[in-house]
């Protein structure tokens, strides 16, 4: 019987391809290009679109809106006022204004037909012992002088709401450094805003039975009286105050474009209302039952 040998033909004759993987013996080629780059490459993540930032500020659609005449809003706002004290709460006015984020603002001091009273802290810069200095402190100031003001001033100590100087301090102001300190406050003293002056008691006079007002964020904010005044005396301040606003935002028109979107009337402690122009209507309650004590 003859002997059967084992096969045992060495791998050069075989070949590599007599033993490879059926995975590897299948052709690239069937394989889609796409699959093979996909698989090979790993995704890169897609990039983010840059969001456009907005030029203006959010103003909403008024038709949505609950708007009161004054007489009412003067009435709610009181029934949030009730048990306090009538000459301590203020009713406050806020006047939203479409404008531009990055241009110039709306500032100003106005003397309102009644006045309304507040404790504003009135500091001068003048020379101690000059007649502006003694001018000042009988008009009322709280605080004159000069060396002693710049000191507190970069120690950090203002105590004082309103800062006029005297043309005769004013290149020692500027010398002191303090502008960088007082400037984001709103409180340095310059020609625009009137408050660089040669006859201070008659500024200080007028800050004192004056109100200021100032935007900020697009919008415009003043004390318009107390909640004792009646609501002939408010409509008699608003409109003052709505008139002054108007020429304020003309003379600016050759610089931007400033229109009066909203008027919002709120107080000390109560939410505020938004105004539609009106004094009242035919179910607002006489007007004599809103002023006086609460």
């Amino acid at each position: 019987m003859a002997h059967i040998r084992p096969f045992s033909a060495p791998l050069s004759r075989l070949g590599a391809s007599s033993i490879a993987s059926p995975v590897s013996c299948t052709r690239l080629s069937s394989i889609p290009y796409q699959t093979i780059r996909c698989a090979a490459m790993k995704a890169k993540p897609a990039q983010q679109k840059k969001k456009k930032t907005r030029n203006t500020f959010i103003q909403y659609d008024l038709k949505r809106a609950d708007q009161f005449t004054l007489v009412d809003a003067m009435h709610y706002i009181r029934a949030f006022e009730v048990g306090r004290n009538p000459s301590s709460s203020k009713y406050e006015m806020h006047v939203k204004v479409r404008t531009l984020k990055n241009g110039p603002v709306v500032r100003n001091r106005l003397r309102l037909p009644h006045a309304v009273k507040t404790d504003i802290r009135i500091c001068v810069i003048c020379p101690p012992g000059s007649k502006a200095a003694a001018e000042a402190k009988a008009a009322g100031a709280s605080l004159v002088g000069e060396d002693e003001i710049f000191d507190k001033i970069k120690e950090g100590v203002i105590d004082f709401d309103r800062c006029i100087c005297h043309t005769d301090s004013l290149q020692k102001l500027n010398k002191a450094g303090v502008a960088r300190i007082l400037g984001p406050r709103g409180l340095m003293p310059s020609n625009k805003t009137g408050t660089v002056v040669s006859q201070v008691a008659s500024t200080v006079q007028n800050m004192v039975g004056g109100s200021e007002y100032r935007e900020r964020l697009g919008v415009i904010r003043m004390a318009v009286g107390q909640l004792g005044f009646t609501p002939e005396q408010m409509q008699t301040n608003v409109k003052a105050f709505m008139d002054t606003l108007k020429k304020d935002i003309a003379q600016m028109s050759d610089r931007i474009t400033k229109e009066i979107h909203e008027v919002v009337l709120s107080s000390t402690n109560a939410p505020g209302f938004s105004l539609n122009g009106e004094f009242r209507n035919a179910n607002s309650i006489p007007t004599k039952d809103i002023s006086g004590p609460l």
